[in-house]
């Protein structure tokens, strides 16, 4: 595997960890600000607002420019955005260095993402991605904790001068480790790809990622003052609970990846269930710290789980556009990410607790049930169609609930 490859995992880790750190930092922040804590958890919906907005944008405005001139440029305007979020004097200013950051952030999934397959034989692909995205892993068992300490210890705004340092590592590695690929040949067919919009399954997809996404995050994004103000730990406890979400996110996110090809809609339904009833019990239970804690771990354990599920799904829909597919992925989950942060700034304004960003993360999730339902039984009949158009016969035109009908349901995964 090339070293090149690991480079990229680093600045993913970099990436990753700008992106969730703020779960750890929203009271310090609040406080030097002087803003509530939900206007400044909406500086996690910025960036992801950043996220959906330019994983689009900047897979097609980058098609035809060389690859590797492409990752400086963007890991650099990402590392000057760390800068400018740790000398902002005021919120307006921090709020307009996370959307210029989230911009960055996906522009260079999209192009990274790209340049490891390309720097590979075609049976290590997998194994490339696998490293690169590993970093955004890593970001969340040591890079959110790191930057929760830091917050702690030495201000708020350390934390992002240290994800600065990670991007300038980065991007010194980009400049001599990362070689120079050639553009496409041919440009993809923007207008033929975007019709995959016009198919029920591609939007029913994206909606089950972005509630996904938004039911945890509702809860995520304000757990440290839930666990301070609630569970009445100390702040120093808060990156010690952030370290072990992120232990259970990689426990996870092995699990789900290994049994998600053959089973995806038994992932997705067990997983956003399982968050379901925990997001219900953090709710019930936060009082406890033993409970809050134990949680917390298992929450992380139970949203990555479904991860590896939720991916694949978009990407077998929206096969048929090489180009979107990927950004498509990266939008929906950041609309989760964007949504998921205001409706818990939206209730805990309302005087309902920071407990209230539990139960409302679980009526998300509660939709994100309801709508896989919705697809998988699209999925069934479209399945079973198809099983009859190429036998020929009736007999597989089951509801796919016993027996032989249980083919259809894994036809595309």
């Amino acid at each position: 595997m090339p070293l090149s490859v690991y480079v990229l995992g680093l600045a993913v880790f970099a990436l990753g960890t700008s992106e969730f750190m703020l779960s750890g930092l929203l009271p310090p922040i609040a406080e030097d600000m002087d803003v509530s804590i939900p206007r400044a958890g909406l500086l996690i919906s910025a960036f992801a607002i950043g996220m959906v907005v330019g994983a689009p944008l900047l897979a097609v405005a980058t098609l035809r420019l060389p690859r590797r001139t492409t990752l400086v440029a963007l890991i650099t305007v990402f590392g000057f955005g760390q800068v400018a979020g740790a000398l902002a004097p005021s919120y307006g200013v921090l709020f307009a260095s996370r959307i210029v950051s989230a911009l960055a952030c996906a522009g260079f999934w999209a192009v990274g993402a790209a340049v490891a397959v390309a720097m590979v034989p075609v049976n290590a692909r997998a194994r490339a991605l696998a490293i690169m995205i590993g970093g955004l892993s890593i970001a969340n068992v040591l890079g959110v904790p790191a930057g929760a300490f830091l917050g702690e210890h030495f201000g708020w705004r350390s934390a992002f001068w240290a994800v600065a340092v990670a991007s300038a590592i980065a991007l010194v590695g980009v400049v001599t480790l990362v070689p120079a690929i050639p553009v496409p040949d041919e440009r993809p067919r923007l207008a033929q790809e975007v019709r995959i919009y016009r198919d029920r399954q591609v939007w029913l997809s994206i909606a089950v990622v972005a509630l996904a996404a938004g039911g945890v995050f509702c809860a995520f994004s304000y757990l440290a003052p839930l666990l301070t103000d609630v569970a009445g730990l100390d702040d120093g406890w808060v990156p010690t609970v952030l370290a072990l979400f992120g232990i259970g996110a990689l426990i996870g996110t092995a699990v789900g990846g290994r049994i998600a090809d053959a089973h995806l809609f038994g992932v997705l339904l067990s997983g956003i269930t399982a968050s379901t009833v925990l997001l219900v019990g953090l709710a019930l239970l936060a009082e406890y710290a033993v409970a809050a804690i134990l949680l917390s771990f298992l929450l992380g354990v139970s949203c990555f789980y479904t991860a590896p599920a939720l991916n694949a799904r978009l990407f077998n829909v929206a096969g048929a556009a090489p180009t979107l597919a990927g950004a498509t992925t990266t939008a929906a989950f950041n609309l989760g990410n964007t949504g998921g942060p205001w409706i818990g700034g939206v209730v805990i304004d309302a005087d309902f607790g920071y407990t209230s960003t539990a139960w409302a993360g679980a009526a998300i999730m509660a939709a994100a049930i309801a709508t896989t339902a919705v697809s998988l039984r699209l999925h069934r009949r479209t399945s079973a169609s198809r099983l009859v158009a190429g036998t020929g016969s009736g007999t597989e035109t089951g509801t796919g609930t016993s027996g032989s009908t249980v083919n259809p349901v894994r036809t595309d995964v």
